[in-house]
């Protein structure tokens, strides 16, 4: 049962340095590697409220104690032939954990997937992190195991793009 005091809304552009610090904590919890977060509060902003708008983001308020944030884009099923929801980060402060905020934020996004006749939600998960998986999977979400997830980054991106196509 979430708390009384527990708030969703969607983030404002006077929220980009809330939103970055909580990137920035996620990294953190994340053991990324120092210097992994590269983006700036300018790039954030134009993500966030650019066109065409990139990410959209929920924040969530414990009081008035910024308590974590769910980061989420539309990607499309060609099989279903609908938009769907890639959530891109979901955290919350270790400190707010266990209050429903994590919970909130997913049942709002669920909202706004269901008012944007969204076929589904999905995210990725790292394998390490048993209590989100738990987490995740009371919710009713399952996890999609014959799938593998690939990246591509640089420099293999540039190498590729540089690449002559083949005749």
């Amino acid at each position: 049962m979430p708390a009384a005091d527990l708030s969703i809304r969607p983030a404002g552009e006077a929220d980009v340095p809330a939103v970055l610090a909580l990137i920035r904590a996620l990294a953190e919890y994340e053991n990324a590697a120092p210097g992994a977060v590269t983006i700036t509060e300018a790039l954030l902003r134009e993500a966030m409220f650019g066109a065409p708008r990139a990410v959209e983001v929920l924040l969530a308020s414990l009081g008035w104690e910024l308590a974590g944030f769910a980061m989420f884009f539309h990607n499309f099923s060609s099989w279903r032939g609908r938009r769907g929801i890639f959530l891109e980060d979901l955290f919350v402060r270790p400190e707010m954990r266990r209050k429903g905020v994590g919970r909130a934020l997913l049942g709002e996004l669920a909202r706004i997937a269901l008012a944007r006749n969204c076929a589904r939600i999905e995210w990725l998960v790292v394998d390490w992190n048993q209590p989100a998986i738990d987490f995740y999977r009371s919710l009713g979400a399952t996890p999609l195991g014959e799938w593998t997830t690939f990246r591509m980054g640089s420099p293999a991106l540039e190498a590729l793009a540089a690449s002559e196509p083949r005749q």
